[in-house]
């Protein structure tokens, strides 16, 4: 990944050298963060957020259950979503808002007084096991580390000191020669990979598993399933025992970051005939079609980057007001 020109932080867009972080603060000893992945795509009409809106309310969401009071509304989030965006010159994007403490204490019940930072940055990168594995599909492993029990900590939040078990996870597969790992759920039903959630097809329907199996219930995940309920596709949302995998027609994965990623093979045993299949390509170009322009928005899902930051022309500190 190569970093970019600036990155908005605290209001500002600085130079990406200039936004740095304290290694006193909370976060960086406790992992007291909240934070999204956002995509902009290139489109027809110019550069576009997908969902925007959708992934700043989940970040306020993820704030809220940890007690963070971000010094930002959401439109003035958005606002500068669109700023760091627009002043690196971006097409497309993977965007990352991140809030955190940034105090200093060492105390685990941290008072108001610790005060909350807010960063943007925005990069250039592709999917997130390349061009290649969209097309072919990736191999992947059930992983020996299992996703959270229900009421240790919220699974349904985006937050970093949860992403830990996700690199237990990945590092897992990736030293074993796979692309991704699959966890368990407490009980060792089907959870959901490092970093996306988890679809298998049998018999024409979607199967994925619910919210209670302790998943991130992901942007992309709700977009795919909707696309599928368009295209007529039955789309069950239940509790799956490991042994689907194998028994799966095709097996495909979603997020932000992997996009709409098919899985060729679970513990090096092909799914179906080792291809993508079906139901997996009518959803990617489904997917895909609405930033080419050949899926319709019906729903508002994309909102243009504006060409230039809202801020007065020479400025470089653009200041964003206060929820």
């Amino acid at each position: 990944m190569k970093p970019v020109q600036l990155i908005w932080h605290n209001g500002r867009l600085k130079p990406w050298q200039d936004a740095t972080v304290h290694v006193g603060a909370h976060a960086l000893h406790y992992g007291s963060s909240v934070f999204e992945g956002i995509r902009v795509y290139a489109t027809p009409q110019g550069a576009q957020y997908f969902r925007l809106a959708d992934h700043t309310e989940r970040l306020l969401l993820s704030a809220k259950v940890y007690d963070f009071d971000i010094p930002y509304s959401a439109d003035a989030i958005n606002r500068a979503c669109e700023d760091v965006v627009a002043a690196n010159g971006l097409a497309c994007a993977y965007v990352r808002p991140i809030a955190y403490r940034a105090g200093f204490t060492f105390s685990l019940a941290p008072s108001r007084d610790v005060p909350i930072e807010l960063a943007i940055i925005a990069i250039e990168w592709g999917s997130m096991h390349g061009a290649q594995a969209l097309e072919q599909g990736v191999d992947v492993c059930v992983s020996s580390w299992n996703r959270a029990a229900p009421n240790t900590y919220p699974t349904g939040v985006k937050a970093g000191g949860n992403y830990l078990s996700s690199q237990l996870i990945a590092q897992e597969a990736v030293r074993a020669g796979f692309a991704e790992g699959i966890a368990l759920a407490p009980g060792g039903l089907l959870s959901e990979g490092a970093g996306e959630n988890l679809f298998i097809v049998r018999g024409g329907r979607i199967l994925t598993p619910p919210c209670g199996s302790s998943i991130l219930a992901g942007i992309t995940r709700d977009s795919v399933l909707t696309l599928a309920r368009d295209l007529g596709i039955e789309v069950v949302e239940q509790i799956l025992p490991r042994e689907l995998l194998y028994f799966a027609d095709e097996v495909f994965m979603t997020g932000t970051a992997a996009e709409v990623t098919p899985v060729r093979s679970v513990d090096r045993k092909p799914v179906g005939n080792g291809k993508p299949g079906a139901v997996t390509r009518a959803l990617q170009q489904a997917f895909f079609g609405l930033f080419d322009g050949t899926t319709a928005d019906t729903r508002g899902w994309l909102t243009p980057v504006p060409a230039a930051p809202h801020a007065r022309a020479g400025r470089t500190d653009l200041a964003m007001e206060a929820a």
